[in-house]
């Protein structure tokens, strides 16, 4: 097990650790800190205990606000997962082409025909 040293608004602490575990305690107390360093700058120095239980609610409001928006984002998610968008690609059958390139040939030769006759 491994010792782990950080420190929270201001004053050290040393916690064991899990082995593979310390940077997960070194980042959980950098939040900790982050928080109290706050509380500290606006409010000045104040007890420890009631400085950690601020910094933790504190916290603990950015985690409930977090996890509102992942559920939300989660629900949206599940909304166009089950309804996608529907994208729909014009396609004009083989058949439907070929008898339309054969009226434009047709209406062609008449409009050729018809000139003929008004010049001949």
């Amino acid at each position: 097990m491994a010792e782990v040293d950080f420190t929270i608004g201001h004053k050290e602490y040393r916690l064991g650790a899990q082995d593979g575990e310390e940077n997960l305690l070194k980042r959980a107390a950098a939040l900790l800190d982050g928080e109290a360093q706050q509380i500290l700058e606006q409010a000045g120095r104040m007890p420890e205990p009631r400085l950690l239980l601020l910094a933790g609610l504190m916290l603990a409001d950015r985690y409930s606000t977090m996890e509102d928006r992942a559920e939300k984002a989660e629900r949206h998610l599940n909304r166009l997962q089950q309804n996608p968008a529907r994208v729909e690609v014009p396609v004009i059958p083989s058949d439907l082409k070929e008898a339309m390139a054969e009226l434009a040939a047709r209406a062609e030769a008449l409009a050729e025909r018809l000139e003929d006759q008004q010049n001949g």
